[in-house]
């Protein structure tokens, strides 16, 4: 009950420290001109363009601010588990803000951080990751636990990492294309894994795990304050690369890796729709869907953006109990 306690009440706060930040940010935002191109290809979207962009810094912000009040009022011990969890969300979170920065300055969606560039970054933070997990003593294993299966990747295991990493930052990333669908998925799917960390009592600090993921929800919350329908402010590459990052870190973390594909099913689907999608245009010459990510579809379908956003908050939730069940329980 302790730590069920303290996580309410650190996304209690995580959610007030948020919302006022994003009272002073946005504002700051506009004045600097830092808006989104929305794409051509969507023209249901032309009237957002302008829209207030990298406001990611809401809920990075929010939660880092939050993490180092409650430490240094002794109330969360910051344990090896929990600093790796902070370096992939300010490593990537610092990707994507230079990523965001780079287009706001040149005026482009093109002219953010070149592949090679994004791909050389992540490596480096796989690596430090690796290297502060093995040097804790952690197994390089991969466990399935419903068919009591266990894989011994040995150094391969950094590779997965990557993998792992650099999947889930992409899968949110495709999926924050409408107002609050990246921002309330990551916070049922984050939510899910604080609830799988409070009964991952052999994980080294895994109550401080657990509060850190609740602060992050309640700093999510705070942030679709501004960013449901109609948005006021998108969260760029700022904010969806740290987030599937962090998605993926406590997926290794709590050694329930295969989880995350129910955890983040609906970015799993949103991917592959796009994998499918070149895929059968590079084969067969024709699109399987009519556009992706697969919520542009529902566009193309007729369906509202409100709809499209609360069917998809639907589907991750159902998912995520699903999930809960498989991490607890198996």
């Amino acid at each position: 009950m302790y730590v069920l306690a303290k996580s309410v009440l650190a996304l209690m706060i995580g959610f007030i420290v948020s919302v006022v930040l994003g009272l002073v940010l946005i504002p700051w935002l506009r004045k600097l001109k830092i808006g989104q191109k929305t794409s051509i290809f969507v023209k249901a979207h032309a009237k957002k363009s302008g829209t207030p962009t990298m406001g990611g810094l809401i809920f990075t912000l929010s939660t880092i601010i939050t993490i180092f009040a409650l430490y240094f009022m002794n109330k969360l011990k910051i344990s090896s588990n929990l600093l790796i969890i902070l370096f992939v969300f300010f490593g990537y979170g610092l990707i994507g803000f230079v990523d965001d920065y780079l287009k706001v300055k040149h005026k482009s969606n093109e002219a953010g951080l070149s592949r090679l560039q994004k791909f050389l970054a992540q490596v480096l933070i796989a690596i430090a990751f690796f290297y502060v997990y093995m040097r804790q003593g952690s197994n390089p294993y991969i466990e399935i636990y419903a068919l009591k299966i266990k894989i011994n990747l040995g150094f391969m295991y950094g590779f997965f990492i990557l993998f792992m990493l650099v999947g889930a930052s992409n899968a949110v990333n495709l999926t924050d294309g409408l107002d609050g669908l990246a921002g309330g998925l990551s916070a049922i799917a984050i939510m899910v894994y604080g609830m799988i960390a409070w009964n991952s009592g052999w994980l080294e600090g895994y109550d401080d795990v657990a509060v850190f993921c609740f602060i992050l929800v309640g700093g999510l919350l705070g942030f679709l304050v501004f960013n449901s329908h109609p948005a006021k402010v998108f969260m760029g590459d700022t904010g969806s690369l740290p987030l599937g990052a962090v998605l993926a870190t406590l997926a290794i973390l709590t050694h329930r890796e295969v989880s995350l594909i129910l955890v983040g099913g609906v970015f799993v689907i949103e991917t592959l729709s796009v994998i499918l999608q070149v895929a059968s245009v590079k084969i067969r010459h024709k699109k399987l869907f009519p556009m992706t990510p697969i919520h542009h579809s529902f566009e193309k379908w007729g369906w509202s953006e409100t709809d499209i956003v609360r069917l998809f908050y639907v589907v991750g939730f159902i998912l995520g109990t699903g999930a809960i069940a498989y991490g607890v329980w198996y």
